[in-house]
């Protein structure tokens, strides 16, 4: 089993136990989505904190440690949002791979979406 697919299977397991201690069970997917898109917004706003991004305060020094446990946070919720959506790892990697392609594209001017070639891109940013 491949690492992603362990990730998958442990948050899987997660939510089973959070569902079954908390009683949980009555809640719709269509719930779940919600909750766990509100979970991600909250956690990144404790990502955020840990980036110093408050210009009108002494800069302090990055914690690298708390700003990973946050990225896991989100990754904790991310994932089962993708559980809740329907989503398991090789289908997760087959979209990413997809869209991945298609951001290719359009940096390169070879999307038919318009405004993300950077070949037109005259300010340089």
């Amino acid at each position: 089993m491949d690492k992603l697919n362990r990730i998958f299977a442990m948050q899987k397991e997660l939510d089973s136990d959070i569902i079954a201690l908390r009683k949980l069970e009555s809640i719709s997917s269509q719930e779940w989505i919600q909750k766990d898109v509100l979970a991600i917004v909250a956690e990144l706003g404790e990502l955020l904190n840990e980036t110093s991004f408050k210009w009108w305060k002494n800069p302090k020094e990055i914690n690298i440690a708390a700003l990973q446990e946050e990225i896991v946070d989100v990754l904790h919720f991310f994932i089962s949002l993708c559980i809740h959506a329907g989503l398991n790892a090789d289908s997760l990697f087959e979209l990413y791979a997809a869209k991945n392609i298609e951001n290719f594209d359009r940096q390169h001017g070879r999307s038919d979406k318009p405004g993300y070639s950077a070949m037109d891109n005259e300010a340089g940013y």
